[in-house]
């Protein structure tokens, strides 16, 4: 079955232009959406470079080739994945392409494969740990200064560089096609099971954007991402001593 992108792209485009409109009417609305932007650009540039990164590591120059293996946000940014990231929390960079083939002989391919799909959300948690540390030990530090108005912006960016990787990362675990958690999964199944979910990709896709329009995977990442901050900045005040308000 195929899918006309087109279609969809119309739909999201639809639904982007709703959100934009909701942007401007709600207070305070704008500057977040000012604030959100270097976490934005730091989450998929290093998400994507960390694919090109684990692709080349195993022996596939394709990334090298394409000019992937850099942390150049303009080289990674995709339109729609980015728009999303800013109005929904969760979205995706451009694919980094790699050829499965050239891969060391170390070990299967489809386990190389999987390797190469987690390193994106990996690489987008220890982004959220080390920006969540930076910002405990800024307030542990520097108290006097997290109370100017300059420090209320920057402890702002700093949270939205924790939110806005954790969302990626976990966003991309879903073990839907095209997303990084369908072929982590992948790489762990038998090879009946391996080839029947790849033969049923397109309708897996199809049923990733059904949820994701009904607004079912917001229902369901929404809370995890709350849960996976609140665990973190609870994790990080007890290492530094601090007391959550």
């Amino acid at each position: 079955m195929y899918i006309d992108r087109r279609i969809i792209f119309l739909i999201i485009a639809l639904m982007l232009l709703s959100s934009f409109m909701n942007l401007f009417s709600q207070e305070g609305a704008l500057l977040g959406f000012v604030l959100s932007i270097p976490g934005i650009l730091i989450a998929i540039t290093f998400h994507e470079f960390a694919h090109a990164f684990a692709a080349d590591r195993l022996g596939d120059d394709t990334p090298r080739r394409q000019g992937r293996l850099n942390l150049n946000p303009f080289t990674h940014l995709d339109l729609f994945g980015t728009i999303m990231l800013i109005f929904a929390g969760f979205g995706w960079g451009k694919p980094v392409e790699i050829n499965p083939r050239n891969f060391n002989r170390t070990m299967s391919l489809s386990k190389a494969e999987a390797i190469v799909a987690a390193a994106g959300p990996l690489m987008n948690f220890i982004i959220a740990i080390v920006f969540e540390i930076i910002s405990c030990a800024l307030v542990k530090f520097a108290p006097e200064f997290y109370i100017t108005q300059v420090g209320k912006i920057v402890y702002l960016i700093l949270t939205s560089i924790v939110t806005i990787n954790l969302g990626l990362g976990i966003f991309n675990l879903i073990p839907l096609p095209p997303l990084d958690g369908s072929k982590i999964l992948s790489g762990f199944l038998p090879y009946n099971a391996r080839n029947w979910m790849e033969t049923h990709s397109q309708i897996f896709e199809i049923v990733f954007i059904a949820l994701w329009i009904v607004g079912i995977l917001g229902l369901i990442i929404s809370p995890l991402i709350s849960l996976a901050y609140n665990g973190l900045e609870t994790l990080c005040a007890s290492i530094f001593g601090l007391t959550i308000i």
